[in-house]
């Protein structure tokens, strides 16, 4: 489990890249992990998707599949895949620093 230096905060991931501590993470991060992920320009519907996947997954315990996300965060899952184009269910929940959504292969 590396522990790696995120906005000047130290935080744990699995061996996938994703938080094994949510709390952990900060909106400030944010910038870094979309880079990491090859995204270069953060937009509003990145903001919805993450902070989607952040309410889920506090609420339910589980981030929300590609499925549900194009349902009901008001993001349409053509949308979701032009905004995360490796694939928006994991790469969605690594910047929401949530861990890996059931489901997401």
């Amino acid at each position: 489990m590396p522990t790696i230096t995120i906005a000047e905060a130290d935080v744990e991931l699995n061996d996938d890249g994703f938080f094994e501590v949510p709390e952990q993470w900060t909106e400030e991060m944010v910038p870094a992990l979309a880079l990491t992920e090859g995204i270069q320009e953060l937009t509003e519907d990145h903001w919805t998707v993450i902070r989607f996947m952040r309410k889920e997954y506090f609420e339910k315990g589980t981030g929300p599949t590609v499925r549900v996300l194009g349902k009901t965060s008001g993001v349409t899952v053509k949308e979701l895949y032009k905004l995360f184009p490796k694939g928006p269910g994991k790469v969605a929940a690594r910047m929401a620093g949530i861990p890996k959504p059931r489901g997401c292969i």
